[in-house]
């Protein structure tokens, strides 16, 4: 699915604000390993991912807990500190190599303000991520571990190739154990 045709499922934005958003992007490669945001950071681009997979999580009691996969064509920030330009309180890395379009957050302020539709896309997009963030929360806890690990196989199987099973498990809130048996016995 290109671009356009993912942000309309989102908000039927038209020809021309696509191309004044699109046209105001850069792009920026990134290895895997490299650090986007860090705590403490402020991040001031929203990047739209083309390639590759980016994870978000923080580090509390020796463990790392995983919060959000990001790969095409979802966009890919620390939501709020992106939105209220405030220092992140997480991590956002490359888990392979990565390459993206962004924009800035001025950038952005300056397209709400020329296009209505730009602006309805993005609060439509926030709430579906909002949406999103809740709903997974409730499948956190109200969802079995194997419930948990199809569900994830059936929205994301390409994941289980490209992400350590590690960080899969931590996201399902799974130890690596319980992980390896589900991912050995269940068929999805």
């Amino acid at each position: 699915m290109d671009r356009f045709e993912y942000f309309k499922l989102f908000h039927d934005i038209s020809q021309s604000d696509y191309d004044l958003l699109t046209r105001n992007l850069k792009t920026k490669s990134f290895k895997k390993g490299d650090m986007i945001t860090v705590p403490g950071q402020i991040q001031r681009e929203l990047y739209f991912v083309n390639s590759g997979v980016q994870m978000s999580y923080f580090d509390a009691d020796n463990k790392t807990h995983v919060i959000a996969f990001t790969y095409p064509p979802n966009l890919c920030a620390i939501p709020e500190s992106f939105s209220f330009q405030m220092p992140s309180k997480y991590f956002l890395t490359c888990l392979t190599d990565s390459d993206m379009a962004y924009i800035t957050f001025d950038e952005l302020q300056k397209l709400f303000d020329k296009s209505q539709q730009i602006e309805r896309f993005f609060r439509r997009m926030t709430e579906a991520v909002l949406a999103g963030v809740l709903n997974r929360h409730i499948e956190l806890h109200s969802m079995t571990i194997e419930q948990r690990f199809v569900t994830f196989c059936q929205r994301s199987p390409h994941l289980l190739q490209l992400v350590p099973h590690k960080y899969i498990a931590s996201y399902l809130g799974i130890n690596s154990t319980n992980f390896s048996k589900l991912y050995n016995s269940v068929k999805f």
